[in-house]
């Protein structure tokens, strides 16, 4: 099997190869990008596992390529950044980023992240090798072997990787009762201090994407720290 191929999108020379040098030693292959046209290359050209972003890349800045990267390709993006404020990793979140770094960081931090977005993604794929392909709920189509969400008007739903993940788990647990912390560790969320809220935004983002017709997302909160998943799921 070969290696996964990580993007290293980062603004400062230096650190591209600082980065690049240590992701090789842990046994990644890494490709640096220094701008947006560098990411689309490689992703037009390559089969990229993770993108990590810097949120200070230039023209156009890190953050909104974060969102061109989502709205193009479901491709892990760990997103880092200078600050470690709350706000900035909800938004980082927001625009679709699977996990957020606060620099400056560790590579060994940074290579145990890259394993468990890439581990998240393979256990996607197991389960939809497993479990039946197709799931139905209100209307919804559910396709884990493809990764395809299909609205009940026949159009395609994109999902980030994390909240397919988390989607995945919640269908295989409907009308269920889930405590946040267990919620985590079904969707491979890393627990770290910030981990609690990042499920929150995960949650809020699927809702948001799970609405139709003026009807909400079958995702309820109980408790404030518990989800369930009150539809009624057709496994096909």
């Amino acid at each position: 099997m070969s290696l996964p191929l990580i993007v290293i999108a980062e603004a400062e020379p230096e650190a591209r190869h600082e980065v690049r040098q240590s992701l090789e030693q842990s046994g990644f292959r890494a490709l640096p990008a220094a701008n947006a046209n560098d990411i689309w290359k490689a992703m037009d050209s390559m089969a990229v596992g993770v993108v990590v972003l810097d949120a200070a890349l230039r023209g156009p800045d890190g953050m909104d390529l974060c969102r061109d990267v989502r709205e193009r390709s479901d491709v892990p993006i760990i997103l880092v950044g200078a600050n470690s404020s709350e706000v900035d990793r909800v938004v980082g979140l927001e625009l679709g980023a699977d996990d957020y770094m606060a620099k400056p960081y560790s590579p060994r931090e940074l290579a145990a992240r890259l394993r468990a977005v890439l581990r998240r993604r393979r256990n996607d794929r197991a389960l939809g090798t497993r479990r039946p392909a197709e799931a139905r709920f209100d209307g919804w189509t559910v396709d884990s072997s493809r990764r395809e969400v299909i609205d009940p008007d026949g159009d395609r739903v994109e999902l980030t990787a994390a909240e397919f993940s988390l989607l995945l788990v919640l269908l295989d647990h409907p009308q269920v009762v889930i405590a946040r912390a267990r919620l985590m560790e079904l969707a491979g969320v890393r627990d770290t201090p910030s981990s609690d809220r990042s499920v929150d935004v995960l949650v809020s983002r699927l809702r948001r994407k799970l609405r139709h017709g003026g009807r909400a997302a079958p995702i309820v909160t109980v408790r404030g720290g518990e989800y369930l998943f009150s539809a009624v799921v057709d496994r096909r």
